[in-house]
């Protein structure tokens, strides 16, 4: 994983339209109309953001010579984290994309005070990652927000030209809106019924592409913001794993506890039957052989079975079907057990690592354990396939 984002999601009824009816309803989705807000607002966020940047680098390295060179400069960058925060806030809203908190500074302090917090601002990558961000999103929020009113006003007022043509001959001696001319009478102004419904068609084709044109310009927004307010690759990697151990370690405690409950519930209770059970032949061995023979005839019995939980609680540990012949026949074996009849379709093409087999082999027991205890199901699948990821 390299950063976490988490874009929403499409509802299951957009999800059924056809391509002709998103491009249809694209100009009055809630999606497009927060794609324009997050572009009219950027262009308003962007400008500050730069204008803070640049005069707060460039104070820090004017004053550099002096001692308050580097504090300015650590201040500029504490500023740029928060426009940052304020950035994922504002693409978390608008754009429905959710990017997790980069590393904070704290993690970075190598002591108390507040040189050792300047420090550590300077040295973290996330400060200057949101400088830089600060930076290259001020030019492309003015190129967003300048294609965007351009399209959509051309758009829309070449849709609607049909309706709003009159103004010229009233209020200007143009016969119509001139689209070329030669300076010498010579030209071509939009006043004809053909020339009506041209305007009309072309605008409406504006209109219906410049949604996608609008969501294509912020695609950019959004690398940005994964790229430079998120996460770094190597915290990102760091969470997984620590969430993965979390998960392991738990999974490894409930065995743990599962095998300590199946030793004294069962393998402990029997052995200890057994050896009250010798122990009593011991004494009658001598003075009543028949009924000592008869009572190691049971404890005899009791070492069996003992044997036998003791292999099945050998088997839920890592059974010797799955180690020989894969995770398919263990799992059929496995339904086998089960008290609903099960089946099992297994399609791998080669064998998973070990790991992913074991992990595989007790999700299954633990599901077709629930099954035969709480359910009442009458049959059950199973399918075991490998993706493509």
């Amino acid at each position: 994983m390299t950063t976490a984002v988490h874009p929403g999601g499409s509802t299951a009824g957009s999800s059924r339209r056809g391509p002709l009816t998103h491009l249809l309803l694209a100009p009055v989705s809630g999606r497009t109309w927060r794609a324009y807000a997050f572009v009219a607002t950027g262009v308003f966020v962007a400008p500050l953001a730069f204008a803070f940047a640049v005069a707060m680098v460039s104070a820090g390295a004017g004053l550099l010579v002096t001692f308050l060179g580097v504090p300015v400069l650590a201040a500029g960058l504490a500023g740029c984290r928060a426009i940052g925060r304020l950035e994922r806030g504002r693409a978390r809203a608008l754009l429905e994309l959710r990017v997790d908190e980069p590393e904070p500074v704290s993690v970075l302090q190598r002591g108390p005070g507040v040189m050792a917090r300047v420090g550590a601002l300077l040295r973290s990558g996330v400060s200057w990652r949101s400088l830089l961000y600060a930076l290259l999103h001020f030019p492309w929020a003015v190129f967003s927000f300048c294609t965007t009113a351009v399209f959509w006003a051309y758009g829309w007022g070449a849709f609607l030209y049909p309706a709003w043509h009159w103004v010229f001959p009233v209020f200007t001696d143009q016969p119509g809106l001139q689209m070329w001319g030669d300076g010498e009478g010579h030209g071509w102004w939009l006043r004809a019924p053909a020339d009506l419904a041209l305007a009309s068609v072309a605008g409406l084709v504006l209109v219906l592409l410049t949604p996608w044109l609008v969501r294509a310009l912020t695609f950019v927004d959004r690398g940005m913001v994964v790229g430079l307010l998120g996460p770094s690759r190597l915290t990102s990697r760091v969470r997984e794993l620590e969430s993965d151990r979390g998960v392991v370690v738990d999974t490894a405690a409930a065995d743990l506890r599962r095998i300590e409950r199946d030793l004294h519930d069962g393998a402990q209770a029997r052995l200890i039957s057994l050896a009250m059970e010798l122990g009593l032949a011991k004494e009658k061995l001598l003075e009543d052989p028949e009924t000592a023979a008869r009572m190691v005839d049971d404890a005899h019995g009791e070492v069996k079975l003992a044997l036998a939980e003791l292999r099945d609680l050998a088997r839920g540990i890592h059974p010797v079907l799955l180690t020989d012949r894969g995770l398919g026949p263990a799992l059929t074996a496995l339904a086998g057990r089960c008290t609903a009849p099960v089946t099992v379709s297994a399609d791998l093409s080669e064998r998973p690592a070990p790991a992913i087999e074991g992990i595989a082999y007790f999700t299954v027991s633990e599901l077709l354990q629930n099954i035969s205890k709480h359910s009442g199901a009458r049959k059950a699948e199973v399918e075991v396939w490998r993706g493509g990821g």
